[in-house]
């Protein structure tokens, strides 16, 4: 098919005029030979006329013209075009803009490479926005590897938190043999926790036991159990009758949970073994009831059958008291307490674990050591939940009166 040259140069010449893009002819120096207006505007504002016969040299700094020439000097050395090629250009002025390149080796009419010739488009704006959220996501990953960093740290302290020994309860007849023994178990949801147990020895023949769960997840409730601890570790000797403890933390904790409108809260239980007698004083602060495991009896039930005797959580009610009950507790028996992290599991059929399926697992698990038994209920609640591991923070704390 015939084909008139003065179409051929007027088509050329409607898409060079009209194209956004920059296209452009270099010769074998890579000095332009013809160019359309929009890279006439992009080399700095002129005409496509007087563009012709410069280069990049002229326009952009020597790093990058140096740079363009390369790639240049390749392409028409080995025949091969470049496509796609995003680069930076800092013009001689000083300003920086990004182009996507594709070049391609210019020849004559017998083959001969005489040149270059592409068409470069305008990325500035998407090539900052790219690099904006490049840059967003380096910072968010540092930024999650600093806030990693310290929660593990967080985590390891907050084990500190814990009891790493336990008081011990001589008996007098037989001083090897020891009256008590204790234990606890701690699983948080996450890194840290708001669960948090204390196990101390508050006279030769007693023993205060303190559970708490702080509201929430995270380092919120975990920062919340730093400030029970410490109020815990100030009152433990001082405020004998767990009624009384439970009503002074609850007066400290107001003020310092309330702050700037700010609602946190906690449940708590705290007891107080008389080893000499089994008698074991209790008050509730809006916590789950304490179970009693009778091992002669083979039975388990709750600390106390009614529990209108529990107060509200702590910080809650500004004058709220608390009531003191007490139970004897045999020989062989245990006593448990927990956080309800492990009885509100809910299993497949949208049941919860609940107080009645805690009991029979306590019940069903009467013959293992007060050590196995914990780790053994939460398998049973994870196992009930059809999940690895529980979400909520559990925390288990008791004590075997032994024989």
């Amino acid at each position: 098919m015939n084909t008139d040259p003065q179409k051929t140069a007027y088509l050329l010449k409607c898409m060079m005029d009209n194209m956004s893009d920059m296209i452009y002819f270099k010769d074998r120096n890579s000095r332009f030979i013809m160019v359309n207006k929009a890279a006439a505007q992009w080399q700095g504002g002129c005409t496509p006329e007087e563009l012709v016969g410069k280069s990049d040299f002229d326009s952009y700094s020597d790093e990058d013209a140096r740079r363009m020439r390369h790639d240049e000097l390749r392409i028409m050395q080995t025949g091969e075009p470049l496509f796609g090629l995003e680069e930076g250009e800092t013009r001689k002025d000083g300003s920086h803009a990004w182009v996507s390149s594709t070049k391609m080796p210019l020849r004559n009419e017998v083959g001969e490479v005489i040149g270059i010739f592409g068409i470069s488009r305008d990325i500035t704006e998407h090539k900052e926005a790219e690099l904006r959220a490049e840059k967003l996501a380096e910072e968010n990953s540092r930024f999650r590897l600093e806030l990693e960093e310290d929660l593990l740290m967080a985590s390891q302290l907050q084990k500190t938190f814990f009891p790493h020994s336990y008081p011990t309860f001589q008996s007098l007849e037989n001083g090897d043999r020891n009256l008590v023994e204790f234990s606890h178990f701690h699983r948080p949801g996450g890194l840290i926790g708001g669960d948090l147990c204390s196990i101390r020895k508050i006279s030769e023949t007693e023993a205060g036991i303190f559970l708490c769960d702080v509201m929430g997840h995270g380092v919120r409730a975990a920062l919340g159990t730093s400030i029970v601890r410490a109020v815990v570790e100030e009152n433990a000797h001082h405020k004998i009758d767990p009624g009384d403890f439970l009503q002074h933390m609850n007066q400290v904790l107001m003020p310092l949970f309330r702050q700037e409108g700010q609602f946190l809260f906690a449940t708590a239980c705290y007891m107080v073994l008389d080893i000499s007698s089994g008698v074991v004083r209790m008050a509730n602060a809006g916590h789950p009831m304490p179970i009693v495991l009778e091992i002669n009896g083979q039975r388990a039930e709750c600390f106390a059958d009614d529990d209108s005797f529990a107060g509200p959580g702590l910080a809650i009610v500004e004058d709220a008291v608390y009531e003191t009950i007490e139970r004897t507790i045999k020989r062989d028996d245990v006593v448990l307490m927990y956080t309800d992290g492990l009885n509100e599991v809910v299993g497949a059929d949208g049941e919860e674990f609940g107080e009645k399926g805690l009991l029979a697992s306590v019940l069903g698990h009467m013959d293992l050591p007060l050590s196995d038994l914990f780790p053994a209920l939460h398998a049973e609640a994870c196992r009930f939940g059809g999940i690895q591991a529980l979400e909520d923070d559990v925390c288990m704390v008791g004590f075997r009166m032994m024989s």
